[in-house]
């Protein structure tokens, strides 16, 4: 499995993962805008987006980040890892991998949006507080980095 950086020949096979990853968790499955162009959408604009792809060339799992503009600041977006591979540390490398990034380029505080209601979203709940995450408002987290 190898983290890269977003790659347009992945785009139709990133939106297949995410909307199985939607499907497995229960909600009726759609595609968040933002992915059907991350190109224009994160790259154009000086961000970052990030695939993990397994050794068959399939993607597994993607995340990216915005920045806030006039701050030191970014949130984080579509974390998602494919069904089939999630609790293999796929979910912990792309934010490793974004976290290092953000750093890199200044950014000093992550943050990230969390759904409603909690109990559909219980695994992001769960997640970013394991990697130092802590809410600051309702359905928002942070870390300074």
């Amino acid at each position: 499995m190898e983290i890269k950086m977003y790659e347009e020949r992945y785009r139709d096979d990133m939106i297949f993962m995410v909307l199985e990853a939607k499907d497995a968790l229960g909600r009726i499955p759609s595609i968040n805008e933002d992915l059907l162009d991350i190109q224009g959408n994160y790259m154009s604009r000086g961000d970052l987006f990030w695939l993990a792809v397994d050794d068959n060339d399939r993607v597994v799992g993607c995340i990216g980040y915005s920045t806030i503009e006039g701050t030191t600041e970014a949130f984080l977006h579509r974390l998602y890892v494919k069904a089939s591979r999630k609790h293999t540390g796929i979910g912990s490398l792309l934010l490793h991998t974004a976290e290092t990034s953000m750093k890199q380029n200044g950014i000093t505080v992550a943050r990230v949006h969390l759904g409603t209601p909690k109990e559909q979203w219980f695994e992001s709940y769960a997640f970013y507080p394991k990697h130092g995450y802590s809410e600051y408002a309702p359905r928002y987290m942070r870390k300074k980095l």
